[in-house]
């Protein structure tokens, strides 16, 4: 229990004033309640003594008037300051989650659920919540309140005190040993949570294809199957828990019957006044929250280690794509060197590159084409540095790219993807997505250039059109501009389009390369592509097969050989032809 405690020194540290204050506050509110049971014994003494009179009542009335508005003022602020604190803890951990999934590489998301990530990013940082909350509260509130409470039970009489305290230890014991059950059930649960999440944030981003082929029905079942686990781990978490109160309710019982057992022979013995075991028997009373406070801090700090543990496990791992203390920060400029002459993707076996030499100049078109698989958007993932780990090298401009800062590597880059992310947000931001001060003029001369302006004007709001998420409610086509333009708008020196004109006619895309060709005079683009009318324009253009080089040169050149390109050239020619009715 007390390693959750260890673990979140460093917070604790941190808001030492905000955390000191309030435990100060607590341990005051603690003697405060030791004031009610003794007021009561001593008006119980002095009505059995005959001497109560309306003065004496009225003065011990007030007593009691003080220190319950003394409690309740004291218990609001040690609230705002623990509370408030634990809430500034979720927030330091949000935030620190958020900006490490931010620096991780393509590789830690292959490795990680999305669902499982927002889980830990919500779940898991409420119950650590709860651990700086409530769980020092509890811890605090326990200790101060039982110890003055089992001190001021003591001066009234500290033989019957040792007599009521003999059950304790049976509590400790079992309350310790049901908070290593709760821990484990707990972890276990938070695992089922994320395999739920995970379910539920894939469903949602698949519904067309789920509809489409009509697998709603076996979709749901397999939503229930997962929710009923979930529902049962936690019924194992909820069975463990249930057993702390009847426990802790138990031992007070036996404490209670010592208390009047034991306390009722003093009285007789003379030992103890009436009001004296009527104290007791309260400042006993008083005793059964820290009690139960005590077994309700085991299921709160049980809960917080599991999450915290996966939480920490999380940000532990390291960053693999990582900048040097020395890199360059200029925007990077020049001519690229790709000689990579080995790369395998992290836990794989097999190289999915191998043998790839070629110098683009700038201010050239570098064409890569092949069939699915063989390897082109790998290469333009080491190029922007998603991955590192590969035998070789890869210049820019005069630089290996690993000595550039990720910023001045990226800032050169406009990279449109294969899958075309958009935001939920307007047709404007979208484009401006990069530069966000950019000019509403530079938007739409970047939508121009995509070919998308006349598009968006159709649109309901035109340039403040919302989208959907992910740009639901777009064409693929028209998606694929967005995020042409949205490259654009940084003005790179490298445009990067992996197969970024598949859901474009081929009027659409000869009018796109046409501009691309008048308003980027001087710098350089590479595409990756199936169809090769798109890349026939380019200075040079690679085959690649299974990762493998296996020709290179311009399109002329190509044609002249006997290969891949030649053959897949005069196929997807007769193909065109077939389709204009040839």
């Amino acid at each position: 229990m007390v390693k959750i405690f260890l673990d979140l020194k460093w917070f604790f540290k941190q808001e030492q004033k905000a955390y000191g204050l309030g435990i100060g506050l607590l341990v005051f509110v603690a003697m405060l309640q030791l004031i009610p049971p003794r007021v009561i014994g001593v008006i119980v003494d002095l009505i059995q003594n005959d001497i109560l009179n309306l003065r004496i009542l009225f003065k011990w009335l007030g007593i009691l008037a003080a220190a319950a508005i003394g409690m309740y003022a004291l218990r609001y602020y040690w609230r705002i300051m623990i509370f408030g604190s634990a809430v500034k803890l979720t927030r330091q951990m949000r935030n620190r989650l958020y900006s490490h999934f931010t620096r991780m590489s393509q590789a830690f998301y292959q490795r990680r659920r999305i669902g499982d990530l927002m889980a830990h990013a919500t779940n898991d940082l409420q119950a650590i919540q709860q651990t700086a909350g409530a769980g020092v509260l509890t811890l605090v509130d326990s200790l101060t309140t039982g110890g003055t409470v089992i001190i001021a039970m003591a001066f009234i009489s500290w033989k019957l005190t040792l007599i009521c305290l003999i059950p304790m230890p049976i509590m400790a014991y079992l309350t310790s040993y049901y908070g290593s059950l709760l821990h484990k059930s707990f972890h276990k649960a938070q695992e089922a949570f994320s395999d739920l999440n995970d379910k539920t944030q894939e469903s949602i981003n698949g519904i067309k294809v789920i509809k489409t082929f009509g697998q709603e029905q076996e979709d749901i079942e397999s939503f229930k199957k997962q929710s009923e686990d979930v529902v049962k781990k936690n019924m194992t978490v909820a069975r463990i828990d249930a057993l702390f109160d009847p426990t802790i309710s138990i031992i007070v019982g036996i404490s209670f019957f010592l208390s009047i057992a034991y306390g009722s022979k003093y009285v007789l013995a003379g030992d103890l006044t009436i009001g004296e075991l009527v104290s007791f028997s309260t400042y006993l009373g008083l005793l059964i929250w820290p009690m139960l406070a005590f077994g309700w801090l085991f299921n709160i700090v049980e809960r917080g280690r599991a999450s915290y543990d996966r939480v920490m496990v999380l940000l532990d791992e390291k960053v693999d794509i990582t900048e040097k203390e020395t890199a360059i920060h200029a925007k990077a400029e020049g001519a690229i060197q790709f000689n990579v002459m080995e790369f395998t993707y992290p836990n794989e076996d097999s190289p999915v590159l191998k043998n790839i030499h070629f110098t683009l100049l700038p201010g050239q078109t570098l064409g890569v084409v092949g069939k699915t698989g063989s390897g082109k958007t790998t290469l333009l993932k080491l190029l922007i540095r998603e991955f590192d780990g590969y035998t070789g090298e890869i210049i820019f401009g005069g630089h290996n790219i690993e000595e550039y800062t990720l910023e001045g590597l990226r800032r050169s880059i406009g990279y449109v993807p294969q899958d075309h992310f958009l935001f939920s947000a307007t047709v404007a931001d979208n484009i401006a997505f990069a530069d966000p001060e950019v000019s509403y003029s530079d938007i739409m001369e970047a939508a121009k250039s995509a070919y998308i302006h006349k598009d968006i004007l159709q649109f309901t709001d035109g340039y403040e059109t919302v989208v959907g998420e992910r740009g639901v409610s777009l064409s693929g086509g028209q998606k694929q501009r967005i995020s042409i333009a949205r490259a654009l708008i940084m003005h790179p020196e490298i445009l990067v389009l992996d197969d970024s004109l598949s859901a474009v006619d081929a009027k659409t895309e000869e009018i796109i390369l046409k501009n691309l060709k008048e308003n980027r005079e001087g710098k350089t683009t590479i595409i990756t592509a199936h169809r090769l009318s798109a890349i026939q324009h380019a200075n040079l253009i690679l085959v690649l097969d299974e990762g493998e080089m296996i020709q290179q040169g311009t399109h002329e050149e190509l044609m002249q050989k006997d290969g891949w390109y030649q053959t897949m050239y005069l196929q997807q020619q007769l193909e065109e032809l077939v389709e204009h009715g040839g």
